[in-house]
């Protein structure tokens, strides 16, 4: 059988980590960059990624959903691996800002019924700001969402962590940064 954890790890190894001087999204300077998406816009990255993310999406969820733009490739490939199986668990779209027009929604997708349970996914996390923005509008829209699963947690002082337990959100992660710059 396949190590997919100890291939998908070598990918971010060598095209995700860098090390040098950084501003990250929240502003903060950091020494460790991760940016997932030169490993998640390859086939085989993606493939791995999403069938490693689909063992830690709730059973009872009906689909997966991410802020854009990171979480697009996630959350495509793993309703695609769902769809290979036969297994009904579709992909939502998170918009930053509400659609500008036509139905001016923040979700894109084959929308649930209200009260569905949804788990959200994200690339690399740092304070949690973008996965519980996500969380938030998928909320507001009725559905339910407990848990967000990242591909890389960045270990900021556990701030995702305690971020995600105030949300009440629990929070699975397949490394973390100290797996991928040792």
């Amino acid at each position: 059988m396949p190590n997919y954890k100890e291939e998908l790890l070598s990918l971010l190894k060598e095209k995700a980590y860098r090390k040098g001087e950084y501003t990250l999204s929240s502003g903060r300077k950091s020494e460790h960059y991760v940016n997932c998406k030169p490993v998640t816009l390859t086939g085989r990255g993606l493939t791995l990624a999403s069938i490693m993310l689909l063992e830690h999406v709730e059973q009872e969820s009906v689909a997966v959903a991410g802020l854009t733009l990171g979480a697009d490739p996630l959350v495509s490939g793993v309703a695609v691996i769902c769809g290979l199986d036969k297994i009904k668990l579709d992909a939502l779209i998170v918009r930053k800002e509400a659609k500008g027009h036509g139905t001016k929604s923040y979700i894109e997708g084959d929308l649930p019924e209200e009260g569905a349970q949804i788990t959200v996914l994200e690339d690399v996390i740092t304070t949690g700001g973008s996965a519980i923005q996500a969380v938030k509008r998928l909320r507001d829209a009725g559905y339910v969402v407990n848990r967000v699963v990242s591909i890389v947690d960045r270990q900021e002082n556990g701030e995702a962590d305690t971020a995600m337990k105030l949300a009440g959100l629990e929070l699975k992660t397949l490394y973390k940064l100290d797996d991928i710059c040792e």
